[in-house]
């Protein structure tokens, strides 16, 4: 028998209610300046659009087909995200969403380093059309597998959305 418990509220912080069940960030939009999409074990997927206005990211959105734990780390890593640089950007860390919404379960940690990859592979996608346009300006630098500032292809889910 599948029990269900009836303090979901009160086990979880205010923190991953507002990101879980906060809806507007659930955008796709048109031509990006970058565009990720990542599918986890789990089977969730997530994809992330960026727009940077002289190297700070201005608008951020996703769109998600899975779990409320996902949503509620895609949310926060929009939160984490918008007004920094892109530099920046790079440093958010599956730690830092978990440590923000504080009531992650150990089990769903996996949905932090989906909706973290999803938006590095946005940040990628960004900075290889940069590229194309002013010429190869950035270092290589790996983070979670991924090069960024380098010209090698980080994975399928980058480019123009579909």
């Amino acid at each position: 028998m599948i029990q269900h418990n009836s303090d979901f509220w009160n086990q979880h912080s205010l923190e991953f209610l507002e990101m879980a069940f906060e809806t507007g960030h659930r955008e796709i939009i048109q031509n990006p300046d970058g565009y990720g999409k990542k599918t986890g074990e789990c089977g969730d997927t997530v994809a992330f659009f960026i727009m940077v206005d002289n190297g700070t990211l201005t608008h951020l959105s996703f769109e998600v087909q899975g779990c409320l734990h996902t949503t509620a780390c895609c949310n926060t890593v929009v939160h984490l995200a918008r007004g920094k640089t892109v530099d920046q950007a790079w440093e958010i860390l599956p730690d830092d969403v978990a440590a923000y919404l504080k009531t992650l379960p150990d089990n769903h940690w996996h949905c932090a380093e989906l909706s973290v990859g999803g938006f590095y592979l946005a940040l990628s996608d960004y900075l290889k059309k940069q590229k194309g346009k002013l010429g190869d300006k950035h270092g290589r630098k790996t983070i979670m597998g991924l090069e960024h500032g380098s010209q090698g292809d980080p994975g399928e889910g980058v480019g123009n959305p579909v």
